[in-house]
């Protein structure tokens, strides 16, 4: 299957967001109003310094004490007063041209004031802080207004950064859930040919790099952009000259990130499909441990899985050798130029008056504060370009065709005759397995199908379970095309035993009502009794409710099955296949099973598929299979009389049991 493009897959990750717009909404509403709180605080540090700390270097007024006016602010040295030149209006000023103005400049680590009056006198500490006396109030004032605003960024910050890592969240779960419900819709066909690790790697592994991708892109990269995008705006208002130099940094800063993205690609790729792979492998070696023990495969096995985690692991080393190159160190290695170019040319600007200190003070700040973010978006392309590979292999498997699962399939319940006409199939397309299979199936019959490894006994089953479709011909049931049938409708109607079963983490009670929450505990208990499975279920300390681990490991083979057995006829269906159901158990457990299948065949139609002929001389009629043919049919006593394939597989398998005996 082709992979969608990453505009695909970017639109369809957008998607899932604008389920949840509102939210992201109110987020970046809150997060605009938190960047400004933060960016204000350069700007405030900036008018400090200006208006307030090297203010007391601008024009002075002195003039007689008694003479001072006492509307305006003014500063007492000795008998003089001195007003600072931005206190007065352009009237007050007028009327003040009369006096001298003077001026006080720093020399070293005090001030010199040039007095009309007194000469050049240097200022005691007490003096120097007189002359800042109208200055402590406003400076106070704002340095509180910079300790409200980071208190409500940090308040905001964390309000917006939960709004959106929960609106993260919420996407990947409907996403994870959105690839289980198509698992569901997928045909068997799929599970058949794809290993079970790949598909495990998929639903878990890729769903949660998915969400490290909303995360940082919810948290990084929006939240970096706008900050970026707010410093640029501060820069172009406190001065547009160095702001256009700065304006640089980004197409170097893109350039950088598209080459990452170009040489990293591939790697990020091979990493994801090794992962999938020792999955797969993980999960298979555990399940056939005891083979592998057996065979004293070990070594080979772990060799094997070594060759993956090297394979890797070397793109992994070379992914990172490309990421510490092209990342932080080169973010800051053309930041620091960028800052030492500002600070050579505008800053001897500040010195000469040409830009004011405070000015150059918080546009460094503001500089300073570009690099963070970008930082911090090439720490996250990493994490981003995986998560994209991700998305990619969770959407190929979302886009799996299936068929819809219905809630609550409709359809009467069949009497249970079913016809084969001319059924021919095969699991490719060159290679029929099935050939022009015809034959019925009466309500209340019990069929069996016979025949070597290979032959289609279990095709034949696949087929009337809907799991696959046939290349040509007819499945009937009560004369309607099951083709023409909800698959769901259509099984809702039928019960299977297969055999090797499968038990659930739960409890017995469980593992035969299959979170059927009508079926209660004395229809679950009356399910064991027919099939036999009372008298050792009662025995356990817990009875119905005993814990069943992982496949049911703790109960024996025979136990599995006739739990498995109970679970289909709980569900009271009207046709019932026995898949080798009793080809796993003992001869005592089997009897069991032969005597409840005398009361359950009334109004069934039972398909038996067996390897053990001694447990189908009952059935109303036998098929042999050869070779995708029905070869032979008919009864137990019809087909020995017949003496051929089916005579000498009996003679064979009783001489066998004779021989063990």
């Amino acid at each position: 299957m082709t992979k969608p493009h990453n505009t695909s897959v970017a639109r369809r990750l957008l998607g899932y967001v604008m389920l949840f717009k509102r939210q992201v909404i109110v987020a970046l509403v809150i997060l605009i109003v938190a960047m400004a709180a933060q960016l204000a605080g350069p700007y405030i540090a900036k008018v400090i310094i200006d208006d307030h700390i090297l203010a007391i270097e601008r024009e002075w007024v002195e003039l007689p004490q008694d003479q001072a006016p006492p509307s305006i602010k003014h500063v007492n040295y000795r008998e003089q007063a001195f007003i600072r030149a931005d206190w007065l209006n352009t009237g007050e000023r007028d009327a003040l041209n009369a006096y001298p103005v003077v001026h006080i400049k720093q020399e070293g680590a005090s001030f010199v004031l040039n007095s009309a009056l007194y000469g050049s006198v240097r200022l005691t500490a007490s003096e120097s802080a007189d002359f800042y006396s109208h200055d402590m109030r406003p400076v106070l004032l704002l340095i509180g207004l910079i300790i409200l605003l980071a208190i409500a960024a940090s308040v905001l910050n964390f309000t917006q950064s939960y709004m959106l890592q929960a609106v993260a969240q919420r996407v990947v779960q409907r996403i994870r859930m959105d690839v289980f419900r198509n698992l569901h819709r997928m045909p068997v066909r799929y599970f058949d040919n794809t290993p079970i690790g790949q598909v495990v790697s998929r639903v878990a592994n890729d769903t949660e790099n998915i969400k490290e991708l909303y995360m940082s892109f919810m948290s990084t990269f929006v939240v970096s952009g706008l900050n970026i995008l707010g410093v640029y705006g501060a820069l172009l208002f406190l001065d547009w000259r160095m702001a256009l130099l700065c304006f640089l940094l980004m197409p170097i800063y893109a350039v950088v990130m598209v080459l990452h993205l170009k040489y990293s690609r591939k790697y990020v790729a091979a990493i994801r499909a090794r992962l999938a792979e020792m999955n797969a492998m993980l999960s298979e070696v555990i399940q056939i441990m005891p083979v592998l023990q057996v065979f004293r495969r070990e070594k080979a096995v772990q060799d094997e899985f070594e060759r993956l985690n090297e394979d890797r692991y070397q793109n992994q080393r070379t992914q990172f050798r490309i990421f510490a190159f092209s990342g932080r160190n080169a973010v800051y290695f053309v930041g620091r130029i960028f800052t030492a170019i500002i600070i050579w040319y505008f800053g001897s600007g500040s010195l000469e008056g040409a830009i004011s200190f405070g000015v150059f003070y918080a546009f460094i700040d503001y500089l300073g504060r570009i690099f963070e973010p970008v930082i911090g978006i090439f720490d996250q392309l990493m994490n981003a370009q995986r998560a994209v590979v991700s998305a990619e292999r969770v959407f190929e498997l979302m886009d799996e065709p299936g068929n819809d699962v219905e809630t609550s399939p409709k359809l009467p319940r069949p009497q249970g005759h079913v016809e084969f006409k001319g059924v021919t199939f095969g699991y490719h397309p060159d290679q029929p397995v099935l050939k022009d299979i015809s034959f019925e199936a009466n309500r209340g019959e019990t069929v069996a199908l016979v025949g070597h490894t290979g032959s289609g006994k279990s095709s034949i089953m696949n087929l009337l379970l809907g799991f696959y479709e046939a290349k040509s011909g007819q499945i009937l049931i009560d004369g309607a095309d099951i083709a023409d049938m909800s698959r769901q409708a259509l099984r809702s109607h039928m019960g299977i035993v297969l055999q090797d079963p499968f038990l659930f983490t739960g409890d017995i009670r469980f593992n035969v009502s299959l979170y059927n929450e009508e079926m209660d505990e004395a229809k679950v208990q009356r399910a064991l009794e027919e099939v036999g499975a009372a008298e050792f279920v009662g025995k356990l300390p817990r009875g119905v409710q005993e814990p069943v681990v992982e496949r049911g490991t703790t109960l024996s083979a025979g136990q599995r099955q006739l739990i498995s057995f109970a679970r289909a006829l709980a569900f009271d269906p009207a046709i019932l296949i026995l898949d080798e159901a009793t080809s796993s158990i003992d001869s005592e457990t089997e009897s069991i099973i032969q005597k409840a299948l005398g009361v359950l065949r009334h109004g069934r139609t039972t398909f038996i598929i067996a390897h053990r002929l001694s447990t189908i001389k009952d059935a109303d009629r036998i098929l042999v299979l050869h070779r995708g043919h029905i070869v032979e049919r008919g009864t137990h006593e019809e087909l020995m009389a017949l003496q051929g394939r089916y005579y000498r597989m009996y003679q064979l398998q009783s001489s066998e049991g004779a021989a063990v005996s």
